[in-house]
């Protein structure tokens, strides 16, 4: 039955990785408030901060799939597993920082995907209750310890943020690169780093079995929807969002239309009901809570969708397989048509990119390859898993 269940399972959690790729591109090409308003597009309402969170939470996933699954490994095997991931997570990184070079206005993630995946080492051995556990902690937590943190490091270090993407010369300045890729960056780790644990307890479960999968599409669209009627209600009845329209930023900016969009780039400092909103990016409790129950229903709907016809999300499973070769593909498109003119027309700038995205997903998987990136992080996370494990021999 394993081996059946195994390819099955994978398919399904390649499908939602391919379903957070489209969902990042939506969001780099398409605009996010309609033209001359302030109105969240469909594009923002769906994918702001749920695509890149879902990348991170499949990516958890991972982890835990590359130590064992259900049955996480010990001693031995897991050392040696997490000498393959460590040299995995420095490759992202650096393809992250060769990207970072790239004229784009896209925050680029894979670096922060790198040093998240080091982040997450420790916690690779553990079984399914610790991982739970570590992981609703760290939700409930970090968003705390970050608001009260980001002002005493924006006080001493300046600046503290890059203000950009990360490149190999801001090590000259590890101050302010530890800071904006730890607290005030796109994707601050303290709070991300719960996407990865998250997802690497849901891959704790014995994922092929059909009582898990739809127990999982429940529980992640209670949260969901939990998470939003709850920062709905604080902020409304509650009067939390008439405290944060006194704020500095919150009076300064849109702060209303921003919380369906996201609040990247406001200083969520003045008051503790920062804490109380859900918006993308806004690395709150229950916005962590709201995205990674959206990404574990998603990652349940493509697990059951998959689950007798491992190919019938093939469109999305297959360039699902290799995401970071397309992410990074994307990446360069995109510097290179945002100095056209005039500029392309977004919609068709979307649908080419999906289209070339899915063919070449489905020609790389009927000629039984991987992407060249992919190639390149499995072929020397294997050997120096390999490597690992002779040396403990």
């Amino acid at each position: 039955m394993h081996t059946k269940s195994a390819p099955r399972r994978l398919t399904g959690i390649d499908a939602a990785r391919g379903v957070a790729l489209f969902g990042m591109m939506s969001t780099h090409i398409l605009p996010l408030y309609a033209p001359g308003t302030t109105d969240a597009t469909w594009t923002a309402l769906l994918f702001s901060g749920r695509a890149s969170g879902l990348f991170a939470v499949v990516a958890g996933i991972g982890l835990a799939l590359l130590t064992g699954g259900h049955s996480p490994h010990r001693d031995r095997v897991l050392s040696a597993d997490r000498a393959g991931i460590a040299v995995r997570a420095v490759i992202i990184a650096l393809i992250g920082l060769v990207l970072g070079g790239v004229e784009t206005n896209i925050a680029i993630i894979l670096f922060h995907y790198g040093v998240l995946f080091l982040l997450a080492l420790p916690f690779t051995g553990l079984r399914l209750r610790a991982l739970a556990a570590w992981a609703a902690g760290w939700v409930l937590l970090a968003p705390v310890a970050a608001y009260l943190l980001r002002p005493v490091v924006a006080g001493s270090v300046v600046p503290s943020s890059l203000g950009g993407n990360p490149l190999f010369e801001h090590f000259l300045v590890p101050g302010t690169m530890a800071a904006d890729i730890f607290l005030t960056g796109y994707y601050p780790a303290l709070q991300w780093l719960g996407f990865l644990l998250i997802g690497m307890a849901i891959g704790r479960l014995d994922l092929s079995r059909l009582g898990v999968q739809a127990g999982l599409l429940g529980a992640g669209i209670v949260a969901a929807v939990g998470a939003r009627f709850v920062s709905a209600q604080l902020l409304g009845p509650g009067g939390g969002l008439a405290a944060l329209l006194a704020t500095p930023d919150g009076s300064r900016y849109p702060l209303e239309a921003m919380l369906d969009v996201g609040l990247a780039g406001v200083d969520q400092e003045g008051s503790w009901w920062w804490l109380a909103v859900s918006a993308p990016h806004s690395g709150t409790t229950l916005d962590l809570v709201h995205v990674t129950g959206s990404a574990a229903a998603v990652v349940a709907a493509c697990l059951l969708l998959t689950r007798r016809f491992p190919q019938a999300l093939l469109p999305l499973s297959a360039p699902g397989a290799m995401t970071l070769t397309l992410y990074s593909l994307h990446i360069c498109v995109m510097s290179w048509a945002d100095k056209l003119v005039p500029l392309p027309d977004p919609l068709q700038l979307f649908w080419l990119q999906v289209a070339a995205a899915v063919a070449l997903g489905i020609l790389f998987q009927r000629v039984h390859a991987r992407g060249p990136l992919e190639l390149l992080a499995s072929g020397a996370a294997n050997a120096a898993r390999e490597g690992r494990a002779e040396a403990r021999r």
